[in-house]
């Protein structure tokens, strides 16, 4: 009876050893920079992106970018809509990058026109879902203090949050008004298996005026996308 009794207790204990060390592996590495790499290295994988970054408003008097929003490969190439505030007015455009040129057409055109996003002191989007060191990913690779946070719920998902702060120069290779000797505080989002859920940078994006708030979203995609350059306007 002893015998059996022990035999009983040594079964379950071995099952319950082998169940936490089952849970202990199945946890996502705890280190913030090795989750970040993870979530960079799923994204330059993908055949394609989904990408977003926007910022609620930009400054009295500014020039700049308020949103951009689209599909992406690393050829590079882009295509979705953008909205550029000049002016005083916020101006949304249908726009194409690929082959080193941006293509824009907005409501005064119905033909797709080049133009310097330099100009506009806005990025051209295809570098923004390249996957160079000046693309959007490389973000969530050059942040530095990196601390884990408390974990936070959007819809279903439970996500952990990471904060850090990534470096003016890094930032400016982006979006070319950035303070490329300030200091850009961010708070990434991933799930539980290290996909980026989104990313929100603080800081002087543009000279002389308040900090601005940018929500960077890319999404890998399954399936590639094609993105050809847009027809030439016929002549009238």
């Amino acid at each position: 009876m002893r015998t059996s009794l022990r035999l009983l207790i040594a079964t379950v204990a071995a099952l319950v050893l082998t169940a936490c060390s089952s849970q202990d592996t199945d946890q996502p590495d705890s280190d913030p920079s090795a989750r970040l790499q993870a979530a960079a290295d799923t994204i330059t994988a993908a055949p394609a992106i989904e990408f977003s970054l926007a910022t609620d408003r930009l400054p009295s008097g500014v020039t700049g970018l308020l949103s951009v929003k689209g599909e992406g490969n690393d050829s590079p190439a882009f295509r979705g809509e953008a909205r550029v505030s000049a002016g005083g007015a916020a101006l949304p455009a249908e726009v194409v990058a690929v082959d080193g040129q941006l293509w824009a057409k907005t409501g005064f055109s119905s033909d797709f026109l080049t133009i310097d996003p330099a100009q506009l002191g806005v990025p051209d989007p295809a570098q923004l879902v390249g996957s160079g060191e000046d693309s959007a990913v490389s973000l969530l690779t050059s942040a530095t203090e990196l601390e884990e946070g408390d974990e936070v719920r959007d819809g279903r998902d439970v996500l952990t949050t990471i904060t850090g702060t990534i470096p003016g120069a890094d930032v400016a290779r982006l979006l070319t008004t950035a303070d490329e000797k300030g200091d850009f505080d961010a708070e990434f989002r991933l799930t539980d298996d290290d996909a980026l859920r989104d990313v929100v940078v603080t800081g002087p994006f543009y000279a002389g005026s308040d900090d601005v708030t940018y929500t960077l979203t890319i999404t890998a995609l399954d399936s590639p996308v094609e993105i050809t350059a847009p027809k030439r306007p016929t002549a009238r």
